[in-house]
Protein backbone atom coordinates (compact mmCIF):
# COMPACT_ATOMS: atom_id res chain seq x y z
CA UNK A 1 0.00 0.00 0.00
CA UNK A 2 1.24 3.29 -0.79
CA UNK A 3 0.14 6.55 1.23
CA UNK A 4 0.21 9.21 -0.58
CA UNK A 5 -1.63 8.21 -3.64
CA UNK A 6 -3.66 6.66 -1.55
CA UNK A 7 -4.22 9.70 0.51
CA UNK A 8 -4.45 12.12 -2.53
CA UNK A 9 -7.46 9.53 -3.83
CA UNK A 10 -9.64 10.08 -0.96
CA UNK A 11 -8.80 13.60 -1.26
CA UNK A 12 -9.96 13.79 -4.73
CA UNK A 13 -13.12 11.40 -3.73
CA UNK A 14 -14.22 13.78 -0.20
CA UNK A 15 -14.39 16.44 -3.07
CA UNK A 16 -16.11 15.26 -5.33
CA UNK A 17 -18.70 13.66 -3.13
CA UNK A 18 -18.80 16.99 -1.20
CA UNK A 19 -19.65 19.17 -4.74
CA UNK A 20 -21.57 16.15 -5.96
CA UNK A 21 -23.79 16.45 -2.83
CA UNK A 22 -24.52 20.30 -3.48
CA UNK A 23 -24.93 19.48 -7.40
CA UNK A 24 -28.13 17.02 -6.58
CA UNK A 25 -29.67 18.54 -3.36
CA UNK A 26 -29.39 22.39 -3.83
CA UNK A 27 -32.19 22.90 -6.00
CA UNK A 28 -33.77 22.61 -2.43
CA UNK A 29 -32.28 25.18 -1.01
CA UNK A 30 -31.88 27.67 -3.32
CA UNK A 31 -33.68 28.97 -6.02
CA UNK A 32 -30.90 29.45 -8.61
CA UNK A 33 -30.41 25.79 -8.27
CA UNK A 34 -34.10 25.11 -9.07
CA UNK A 35 -34.20 27.20 -11.99
CA UNK A 36 -30.29 26.25 -13.72
CA UNK A 37 -30.66 22.60 -14.40
CA UNK A 38 -28.52 22.60 -17.08
CA UNK A 39 -25.59 24.62 -15.46
CA UNK A 40 -25.60 21.59 -12.77
CA UNK A 41 -25.95 19.23 -15.59
CA UNK A 42 -22.40 20.93 -17.12
CA UNK A 43 -20.85 21.13 -13.68
CA UNK A 44 -20.37 16.84 -13.83
CA UNK A 45 -17.94 17.33 -16.17
CA UNK A 46 -15.25 19.02 -13.79
CA UNK A 47 -16.62 16.81 -11.00
CA UNK A 48 -16.06 13.63 -13.15
CA UNK A 49 -12.54 14.40 -13.52
CA UNK A 50 -12.68 14.05 -9.88
CA UNK A 51 -14.11 10.61 -9.51
CA UNK A 52 -11.81 9.44 -12.51
CA UNK A 53 -8.46 11.20 -10.40
CA UNK A 54 -9.83 9.55 -7.40
CA UNK A 55 -9.67 6.63 -8.91
CA UNK A 56 -6.62 6.26 -10.47
CA UNK A 57 -4.72 7.01 -6.85
CA UNK A 58 -6.77 5.21 -4.69
CA UNK A 59 -6.00 2.38 -7.25
CA UNK A 60 -1.72 3.07 -7.21
CA UNK A 61 -2.21 3.76 -3.57
CA UNK A 62 -3.78 0.02 -3.15
CA UNK A 63 -1.21 -1.63 -5.49
CA UNK A 64 -3.64 -1.67 -8.65
CA UNK A 65 -6.00 -3.46 -6.67
CA UNK A 66 -9.86 -2.22 -7.70
CA UNK A 67 -12.02 -3.25 -5.11
CA UNK A 68 -10.90 -1.33 -1.89
CA UNK A 69 -11.02 1.70 -4.49
CA UNK A 70 -14.48 0.67 -4.65
CA UNK A 71 -15.18 0.27 -1.42
CA UNK A 72 -13.49 3.82 -0.27
CA UNK A 73 -15.20 5.78 -2.81
CA UNK A 74 -19.05 4.40 -1.77
CA UNK A 75 -17.74 4.45 1.83
CA UNK A 76 -16.36 8.23 1.44
CA UNK A 77 -19.99 9.14 -0.06
CA UNK A 78 -21.84 7.75 2.77
CA UNK A 79 -19.96 9.75 4.92
CA UNK A 80 -20.15 12.94 3.48
CA UNK A 81 -23.94 12.41 2.24
CA UNK A 82 -24.94 11.55 6.31
CA UNK A 83 -22.72 14.77 7.43
CA UNK A 84 -24.55 17.34 5.07
CA UNK A 85 -27.79 15.47 5.38
CA UNK A 86 -27.33 16.42 9.07
CA UNK A 87 -26.32 19.61 8.73
CA UNK A 88 -27.88 21.03 6.40
CA UNK A 89 -31.36 19.95 6.58
CA UNK A 90 -31.63 18.45 10.07
CA UNK A 91 -32.34 15.30 9.48
CA UNK A 92 -31.32 13.32 12.72
CA UNK A 93 -29.96 10.25 12.41
CA UNK A 94 -32.08 7.63 12.67
CA UNK A 95 -30.53 4.40 14.43
CA UNK A 96 -31.09 2.70 11.19
CA UNK A 97 -29.01 5.14 9.19
CA UNK A 98 -26.22 5.45 12.41
CA UNK A 99 -25.77 1.52 11.68
CA UNK A 100 -25.08 2.20 7.90
CA UNK A 101 -22.45 4.68 8.80
CA UNK A 102 -20.54 2.43 10.94
CA UNK A 103 -20.48 0.14 8.73
CA UNK A 104 -19.34 2.63 5.30
CA UNK A 105 -16.74 3.89 8.46
CA UNK A 106 -15.83 -0.17 8.95
CA UNK A 107 -15.82 -0.68 5.21
CA UNK A 108 -13.36 1.98 4.64
CA UNK A 109 -11.15 1.03 7.70
CA UNK A 110 -11.24 -2.62 6.58
CA UNK A 111 -9.53 -1.43 3.10
CA UNK A 112 -7.03 0.69 4.54
CA UNK A 113 -5.91 -0.84 7.82
CA UNK A 114 -6.23 -4.51 7.03
CA UNK A 115 -2.71 -5.86 5.84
Amino acid sequence: MNIKPLITGIIFFLLAHMITFFQLNGQFMWKWFRENEWALALAGIPISFLYIWGTKYTVQGFDGMMWPTRFVGFGVGMIIYALFISYFFNEGISLKTFVSLTLAIALVSIQVLWK
